[in-house]
């Protein structure tokens, strides 16, 4: 089992920054490529990022390619999702995701936060 502790989001205007951690507990961290997921229209969870067991590979959601950063200190046993020149659209709860398999798709995940939201106002 592996538990997850997402946290970080908050109330931001449009064009701002949120910083987004999720600290994970449990099973070796290292063991598991971490996502970033958010609903969306027709969707419950749509890929946001995702980030190698190592650290050295990282995926992007077309959407927030160059303005979120995904990463990960396996020290601490956390990951990151460093969100910048937010927009509305990007309004919605958050959450990290451990999987076995490095990918975007929700249904490789193992393992969920609980979520944190984020909301961008105009």
């Amino acid at each position: 089992q592996v538990q997850l502790v997402e946290s970080g989001g908050g109330l931001v205007q449009a064009g701002g920054s949120l910083r987004l951690s999720c600290a994970a507990s449990g099973r070796p961290f290292s063991s598991y490529a971490m996502g970033w997921f958010r609903p969306a229209p027709g969707k419950e969870r749509e890929f946001v990022a995702v980030i190698s067991r190592s650290g050295g590979y990282t995926t992007y959601a077309d959407s927030v390619k160059g303005r979120f950063t995904i990463s990960r200190d396996n020290a601490k046993n956390t990951v990151y999702l460093q969100m910048n020149r937010l927009n509305l659209a990007d309004t919605a709860v958050y959450y990290c995701a451990a999987a076995g398999t490095y990918g975007a798709t929700a249904t490789l995940y193992e393992y969920w936060g609980q979520g944190t939201q984020v909301t961008v106002s105009s």
